[in-house]
């Protein structure tokens, strides 16, 4: 089971459509809980409470509740490819713990594309402040892409 934590700090509208597609991975018994690291607003109170979503205004915060041993945490404005649940629960099934996840390519000539990483919680639970790129850093996370 995988818990996912998105990281919406300045993004809470971008949102619906990644939860929208994560629904296929809660349906699937793949995605087991996600955590939303936001400013709190109505917004993402309406979300979490149509969703099921946990809100929390930190990343340590969310890995601190997170109850999964591997972790997706996400950018909200990733947005993953078709077949994302079979990629990723092969992937996992396979003994894999580490990877970037690469959503649709929509970065262009000055920005990178959205992209995620998977983890084990085990090595992010106590980081200070982490956030996507940190993490990716920190943890060395390269190849294998997911997603």
């Amino acid at each position: 089971m995988l818990s996912v934590i998105i990281d919406a700090r300045g993004d809470a509208q971008k949102l619906p459509a990644l939860l929208a597609q994560l629904t296929a991975g809660a349906v699937e018994g793949l995605v087991k809980e996600v955590f939303i690291v936001a400013e709190p607003s109505d917004l993402v109170t309406a979300i979490c409470d149509d969703t099921g979503a946990e809100d929390t205004p930190s990343m340590e915060g969310a890995i601190a509740w997170t109850k999964g041993e591997v972790l997706a945490v996400l950018p909200a404005d990733l947005r993953l490819r078709d077949g994302w649940v079979e990629a990723l629960g092969g992937f996992l099934a396979g003994g894999g713990r580490g990877a970037v996840i690469e959503g649709l390519e929509r970065g262009g000539l000055f920005r990178d594309a959205p992209r995620g990483v998977l983890v084990e919680r085990a090595a992010v639970v106590g980081l200070n402040e982490p956030d996507l790129k940190r993490l990716r850093a920190k943890l060395g996370l390269r190849p294998p892409r997911v997603g």
